[in-house]
């Protein structure tokens, strides 16, 4: 008899910057749920490889580096959907991720680990799963997901139920993000976060909020879509509490920002500037000097639209721009950083 070999799958996934909405919305059946759009950041993210060892048992999945309970169960769960669709057995086999994606910062670093780790695996059987199956998958492996497995377009995405509420447009308006990290960086407590309360009054700002974010990515509105960032920010502030959160938005008006965004499950946050105002090169140097000179931790500086491959770091910011990151290996512990570099 044939000893099956080993079959090796490869997968990918990005990281986001935070928030630009978070808040209970309606669905299209007029039901209450929990919703987000982050904003996306190109640059770190996290890579998964699954070996594949046939004739072993499904649930025998090793991992490197060792703790990521929810990315070995996503392995696990990932196995269970693509096993059967190839008509074969579903085994267990070897995991390994790399990621430079900072942890504990409101992120995405754990949906990030998860969806690549589905990706690879389903790469392993020669499988292309939808996104709505990843996301699927996501919210069972972690109880709630961020977007990460859709493309760039902004979605207001239900984390807990890993489905588009809408499609908002085809791209956010253009807006440089000078980002940085509150709290001198250090990671925030997602589980011990309490959970908000909302009653309809919430839930109605929410909506008319969607319905300006909405209207900010049909006209290229970068202003409004500042308007919208900072209410939202404002609101996640009731809960987390950022003692620097003030000193944030007063650099913003000070040096002509159209808003605030934030992790509304972390620590990091960014300034938004219209890229079509004057003096841009000297408002983002501007925006930098003020946040360390108050002791607020610059990250990068990055864009919302595409821009020719020498102008990622155009604009240098922070520690990151300085000496440079190095990502950490399949088998460096993922431990926070006093400082992100991003």
């Amino acid at each position: 008899m044939t000893v099956p070999t080993a079959r090796r799958g490869v997968g990918h996934a990005p990281c986001h910057h935070g928030e630009i909405l978070q808040g209970v919305f309606l669905d299209a059946g007029g039901r209450r749920c929990a919703g987000l759009v982050t904003l996306p950041m190109a640059g770190p993210g996290s890579r998964a490889e699954f070996t594949r060892r046939p004739g072993t048992a499904p649930e025998r999945i090793a991992v490197l580096p060792g703790g990521r309970t929810k990315a070995a169960r996503a392995a696990a769960l990932a196995v269970a959907e693509c096993a059967p669709r190839c008509q074969e057995a579903p085994c267990g086999g070897e995991l390994r991720i790399v990621s430079d994606i900072p942890v504990g910062l409101g992120m995405g670093s754990s949906t990030s680990d998860v969806i690549a780790v589905v990706r690879a695996v389903a790469d392993s059987y020669g499988v292309r799963l939808a996104p709505d199956t990843v996301a699927r998958l996501a919210v069972r492996a972690e109880t709630a997901c961020d977007p990460l497995m859709l493309d760039a377009r902004p979605v207001l995405f239900a984390q807990r139920e890993g489905r588009v509420l809408e499609v908002l447009g085809p791209r956010l308006p253009p807006v440089v993000v000078v980002g940085c990290a509150l709290g001198g960086g250090a990671p925030v407590d997602t589980l011990s976060l309490p959970v908000p309360a909302h009653d309809a009054s919430d839930v109605r700002a929410f909506e008319r909020l969607r319905a300006l974010l909405r209207r900010a990515v049909a006209t290229g509105d970068a202003a409004l879509l500042g308007r919208v960032a900072s209410a939202s920010a404002r609101r996640g502030q009731q809960h987390l509490h950022h003692r620097e959160f003030e000193t944030l938005t007063d650099i913003g008006r000070r040096l002509g920002a159209v808003g605030v965004q934030i992790a509304h499950s972390g620590a990091v946050a960014g300034l938004l500037l219209d890229p079509a105002a004057g003096g841009l090169r000297h408002r983002v140097r501007s925006c930098v000097r003020a946040l360390e000179s108050n002791g607020i931790a610059a990250t990068r500086t990055f864009t919302t639209f595409p821009t020719r491959p020498q102008t990622n770091r155009e604009f240098p910011s922070g520690p990151a721009h300085r000496g440079g990151h190095r990502p950490t290996g399949p088998d460096t512990p993922r431990r926070a950083a006093r400082l992100p570099a991003l």
